[in-house]
């Protein structure tokens, strides 16, 4: 579904993504752990269009997308649940997640949020609230309600766990897990490596802008590597 090859970016003068080879397949979640500043956010934002890239290809669902704007990509199926949320704060819940459909008219609109508030009944509860009043749990289950409403074969989710308790993680993590159930392929940057591990089929290690290990998620996390340095064990 999504093949990236020899992807360079920068800021400025200062290069960030060394020429990274990336593949998703369809129906597939694939997790890319590393360290802060290893280069994941801008991985995601470079494949959502936010970014722009020096070199290289982004192919998905065997088109070029390296001039195509970020609106347009979310239209071919791409959506971003970006890291820290960035949901709408003085609007209602469920204007912040009608926005997520913006482009669609069609009466699929209604059924694509009775599915959203099945999946995160709080938000039904608090559909007329002000976004910016939730929790954190809260506003990340939105942010990721607010990205399927756009109807993403895949969803790029950045650090859906950051900031949150344990027990909200957990939640999250299950989430996740079952958009496989929903034929969304997921491609998820995250430092609670073990977790994310745990509900992926592949993983990606990425390193100061390089990809220096790859494999099945289950391998990795029995890699003596992967155990030390990320999930220490």
């Amino acid at each position: 579904m999504l093949a990236v090859s020899q992807l360079r970016s920068s800021y400025g003068r200062i290069e960030v993504l060394h020429g990274i080879d990336l593949e998703v397949n369809s129906g597939e979640t694939v997790v890319v752990i590393g360290a802060n500043g290893a280069g994941k956010t801008t991985l995601l934002h470079c494949l959502a269009g936010v970014q722009p890239i020096q070199d290289g290809n982004i192919i998905f669902r065997g088109e070029n997308l390296n001039n195509v704007p970020a609106y347009r990509r979310v239209h071919r199926g791409l959506a971003l649940s970006p890291e820290g949320r960035q949901i709408f704060t003085s609007l209602t819940v469920e204007e912040n997640l009608r926005l997520g459909a913006y482009h669609y008219t069609d009466d699929r609109v209604e059924k694509d949020m009775e599915d959203a508030y099945n999946m995160f009944p709080i938000l039904r509860e608090k559909r007329n609230d002000r976004a910016g009043g939730l929790s954190g749990g809260q506003q990340q289950m939105l942010a990721i309600a607010r990205a399927l409403l756009s109807r993403p074969a895949c969803l790029l989710l950045d650090e859906p766990s950051m900031g949150l308790a344990p027990i909200l993680v957990e939640q999250i993590f299950d989430v996740v897990k079952s958009l496989k159930s929903l034929d969304v392929t997921v491609l998820l940057v995250e430092q609670n490596a073990y977790g994310a591990l745990k509900i992926a089929d592949r993983a990606y290690v990425m390193e100061a802008g390089h990809i220096t290990m790859q494999g099945e998620a289950q391998a990795l996390i029995e890699d003596p590597r992967v155990r030390s340095a990320y999930l220490g064990l």
